[in-house]
């Protein structure tokens, strides 16, 4: 059983909020299981270490429900993890009213109806949630294309003196601007855009850096993904999806030590399909060259529950951003992203993933410094 916690806030309570609700809930049922971790222990944090503390959505169907019961309303789905002996957590966190912004988008708003906001100072008073709370980690799932949204919220973490978790693709941690407020204020800024436990643009990077190291030529490449959640549904709203596209193909363009066209690399969602459910499918084509020059073409189809992929790594992302909070060495916040992250501060993006995690894990071991100015 963990005796130490990270008090973390939730910023959208959707399915991959969910996933990370069950799947530190069913860590803490089975406190001997290491399966589907890739960090047991991260310093004194276990699996089920996180302790959920607050949460903000916009959703009538979730504001004012406790988060655990919030968590399996409105339109969010079963992430497939057993719920036969999970003790539930976060039933006395009321979710709050979010500000809107710009974080519902027009198709979100097509399933969802707002719940009926305050009319008065909303920063102030989210403020002195976090702090009533006591929060260490704030975690942001909001909908893609939330820029003015995900801001909002970076901004109002450094103000209440707390860690940033950006699991969405708008960039904050790859600026350095954003970067260089939060290393000041001694605060952990981890991001860009959630790169899934074992998903399609880990594995893409994984097919794009074995070209590069066998001597292969890429030509072209493309990644295809569907699926059938509300993330999907609301991407179907093709302006919101600019710095989605520019996330994930960065991620893979990065790991490729050759040059690519604009025009030879197609990398992004795809479409909803509604019947698929919490289930991501992705397709994925590398054409190249070889010896002589001889063709090879690879095809790669990748099915996965896509919230759960996404919580496997959350739940690491939180307890180190907690554990750089303690040894007072945020600026490790870099290796982090650059393990768990598709679109991390440029400094380290083209550093392969296998780097970053050797640099992350002696971090963690205690070994060694963030080695990073």
């Amino acid at each position: 059983m963990d005796t130490h916690f990270v008090r973390v806030g939730i910023i959208g309570v959707g399915n991959c909020a969910r996933a990370l609700l069950e799947g530190t809930a069913y860590y803490r049922a089975t406190p001997d299981l290491t399966a589907g971790l890739m960090f047991p222990k991260v310093g004194p944090y276990g699996a089920g270490a996180l302790d959920p503390v607050a949460a903000w959505d916009v959703d009538v169907e979730k504001v004012g429900k406790d988060l655990w019961t919030a968590r399996a309303s409105g339109q969010n789905l079963d992430v497939g993890i057993p719920q036969g002996d999970l003790l539930p957590i976060g039933t006395d966190v009321r979710v709050q009213r979010a500000p809107t912004l710009d974080g519902a988008g027009r198709k979100y708003q097509e399933r969802i109806t707002l719940a009926d906001s305050d009319t008065g100072d909303e920063r102030a008073a989210v403020i002195e949630q976090i702090r009533a709370a006591r929060v260490d980690v704030l975690l942001n799932y909001l909908p893609v294309g939330s820029q003015e949204a995900t801001e909002w919220w970076a901004d109002v973490a450094l103000e209440a003196g707390v860690g940033f978790v950006n699991n969405v693709p708008v960039f904050i941690a790859r600026k350095d601007e954003w970067r260089e407020r939060f290393r000041a204020a001694g605060l952990p800024l981890i991001g860009d855009d959630i790169k899934s436990q074992l998903g399609a643009t880990y594995l893409h990077r994984v097919l794009v850096r074995a070209f590069s190291d066998r001597g292969i030529r890429l030509d072209r490449t493309y990644q295809l993904n569907v699926g059938g959640n509300m993330d999907f549904y609301n991407m179907l709203e093709r302006d919101r999806l600019e710095s989605k596209r520019e996330s994930k193909t960065s991620a893979v363009t990065d790991a490729y030590s050759g040059e690519l066209a604009d025009e030879d690399v197609h990398i992004g969602p795809s479409d909803y399909v509604r019947f698929l459910g919490d289930t991501k499918k992705a397709f994925i084509r590398c054409e190249g060259r070889g010896f002589g020059g001889a063709p090879i073409d690879m095809e790669i189809q990748l099915t996965v529950p896509d919230s759960p992929n996404s919580a496997g790594v959350v739940i690491d992302a939180a307890r180190i951003a907690k554990l750089a909070m303690d040894r007072g060495d945020t600026a490790v916040d870099e290796w982090v992203s650059a393990w768990l992250f598709k679109a991390p501060p440029r400094a380290v993006a083209q550093e392969s993933d296998q780097v970053a995690r050797e640099r992350l894990g002696t971090w963690m071991s205690g070994t060694g410094t963030s080695g990073i100015a």
